[in-house]
């Protein structure tokens, strides 16, 4: 994360505005927690844990956040910055030449911006459910910006949607698709599905949405061609092999627990009465 542009919108909490040591140890604080959330449920990270992180002390942490909500508040706020960029891609070439090419870039663009803020998301995507206000307004915040701008596509690109008359609606539907399998593509690449399979899926569509024709003849996403059909979890895929790596480097520095999974797999967690961690648990013995 670079320092922000304008130093006037960052404040320490007793309102004095930082110089550049200090917005840059305020980001350094951000890019831990951030670390932090990858393998770590937010509610057991505590302030003490980000300082250590960052080199730094609970006192300077203090300066910057009241506590570590607050700093995980300014990463959710910063997913609706990131969204920015998604808006662009929708808002790209839907030509009858380039509009495949503009479909996979918008999937492609969406599963990557999930990617990089996925440990955020987590959170954010938690306490929404829990009915966390500030979070939900968020979340809603990131994402409406690229609905609004595909409601606008699709209403001006086709002489009216096969997906419905309504393009708000229609939008509102493909960037929950898009958010669903990009929150859950370990679990897809855990059952052996290829990321480039969902991409390849999603794009084709995305296209008939927004345009009202399908893919071109002989489109494809590079290494999209099907597995054979499978009867269980293939352990391994490519991103589940990338997010277990993320969780082992968390690991060696102390970040998380050897017995925690950090979410890799399938994602249920352990009961805390189950035997061998199997979520199952145990009966009570009879007396």
């Amino acid at each position: 994360m670079a320092l922000p542009d304008d130093p006037d919108l960052i404040a320490t909490t007793d309102g004095r505005v930082p110089g550049r040591r200090g917005r840059a140890t305020r980001q350094r604080l951000l890019e831990c927690t951030t670390e932090l959330l990858v393998a770590t449920p937010w509610r057991s990270i505590k302030v003490i844990d980000i300082a250590r992180e960052a080199g730094t002390s609970p006192a300077t942490f203090y300066q910057y956040f009241e506590n570590v909500e607050a700093a995980i508040t300014v990463l959710a706020e910063e997913l609706v910055e990131g969204a920015g960029e998604l808006a662009g891609l929708v808002d790209g070439d839907w030509s009858e030449g380039a509009s495949w090419t503009t479909a996979v870039a918008v999937v492609q663009g969406f599963m990557d911006y999930w990617e990089t803020n996925r440990a955020v998301f987590r959170v954010v995507e938690l306490t929404t459910v829990e009915g966390d206000l500030r979070f939900q307004g968020l979340r809603v915040r990131a994402l409406n910006a690229v609905t609004v701008t595909l409601a606008r596509v699709i209403a001006t690109t086709s002489d009216g949607s096969p997906a419905g008359s309504d393009p708000m609606a229609a939008a509102g539907t493909l960037i929950a698709m898009l958010a669903q399998v990009a929150g859950h593509r370990y679990g897809f690449e855990f059952w052996g599905i290829r990321t480039a399979s969902l991409v390849d899926s999603q794009a084709r569509m995305l296209h008939w949405a927004v345009t009202g024709r399908p893919a071109p003849e002989g489109a494809t996403v590079p290494g999209a061609d099907g597995p054979p059909p499978r009867t269980g979890p293939v352990v391994g895929g490519g991103a589940a092999a990338a997010r277990t790596a993320q969780v082992k480097a968390a690991r060696a520095k102390g970040s998380v627990p050897a017995g925690d999974g950090g979410g890799v797999g399938s994602g249920a967690p352990s009961h805390p009465g189950s035997k061998n961690g199997t979520g199952v648990p145990k009966k009570p013995k009879r007396k």
